[in-house]
């Protein structure tokens, strides 16, 4: 009994993989099919992203050396 269970588990994943492998390479052969006829490329909606910064960002602040410094320099 164990056996048949086994092979009804295995088989099932089998189908699944079938399944989703199906539907990837259906969008896959549509651009392949599309591209040996010759035809452009379905265009890709362009999509804009606005990323803003949670703290604002510190400044480097230049300093000059002081004369002491730059004496032993």
């Amino acid at each position: 009994m164990t056996f048949a269970f086994a092979t009804l588990a295995f088989l099932a994943a089998a189908w699944l993989s079938v399944v989703v492998l199906a539907g990837t390479l259906e969008d896959y052969a549509a651009k392949v099919r599309s591209a040996l006829a010759g035809e452009p490329p379905a265009p890709v909606a362009a999509v804009s992203i606005q990323i803003r910064h949670r703290y604002p960002t510190r400044r480097a602040i230049r300093t000059r050396a002081r004369p002491e410094l730059r004496a032993a320099a």
